[in-house]
């Protein structure tokens, strides 16, 4: 999956009331915003650990419980986590009967997710799991704010060469455009700077190894 400009992935939260039909809901709100994110490989096991989070605060701390559905992205791993208001029941790992009808949340997590556990707090507990991606681990997923500036930049002098609008293209065409739009906003950098009596060489020598030592 090309990551060269990377999806923006920003955490994002959503308070339900823990009754079944919200459960349904949620499952749908993030396959949403999973789509969004680029990540089809992990929407199935998401939304199971979804439904069995929500289920358990919907078991073990109360039906209409204040709840709270939080996703965002630890590295490449996609992190899911419920949000309730009570630390003292706390979600275990139990192997239920083959008749049983209960009981079977966790261990589902424990199996589909890569990772999962339990963070305890004054006034809430939060349960979380983390489902391995094929994000790659340099993958940025927040715009910060010098990307975006940057992507403004871009689409100026792409504007100024008569290139077409910033998603109008095939993503090999839009990168190669880009580039175009950065080598001219480079030669015109170099040309201010030498007009202004600065040696254009070692401006970029400079600039080249301050690159590489934010790469490291």
């Amino acid at each position: 999956m090309s990551c060269i400009i990377c999806v923006p992935r920003k955490p994002w939260s959503l308070p339900f009331i823990a009754v079944p039909r919200e459960v349904a809901v949620l499952r749908r709100i993030l396959r949403l915003h999973l789509d969004v994110w680029q990540v089809p490989e992990v929407v199935d096991v998401a939304q199971v650990c979804v439904s069995e989070l929500a289920s358990n605060v919907i078991t073990h701390v109360g039906l209409e419980t204040p709840a709270t559905l939080a996703v965002s992205m630890n590295g490449s791993y996609l992190r899911v986590e419920v949000h309730d208001p009570d630390p003292r029941a706390l979600p275990t790992l139990v192997q239920p009967q083959l008749d049983s009808e209960a009981g079977r949340g966790m261990v589902l997590i424990d199996v589909m997710a890569d990772r999962w556990g339990i963070e305890l707090h004054a006034d809430r507990k939060v349960t979380w799991c983390e489902m391995a991606t094929e994000l790659p681990l340099t993958c940025v997923h927040a715009a910060r704010p010098l990307i975006a500036a940057v992507d403004d930049l871009l689409n100026s002098y792409r504007a100024k060469r008569g290139a077409g609008l910033a998603g109008a293209e095939s993503e090999p065409l839009a990168l190669v455009a880009a580039e175009e739009a950065a080598i001219d906003i480079i030669a015109d950098l170099l040309r201010w700077m030498q007009a202004h009596g600065r040696d254009a060489d070692e401006v970029l020598d400079r600039a080249q190894t301050y690159f590489e030592a934010q790469a490291r």
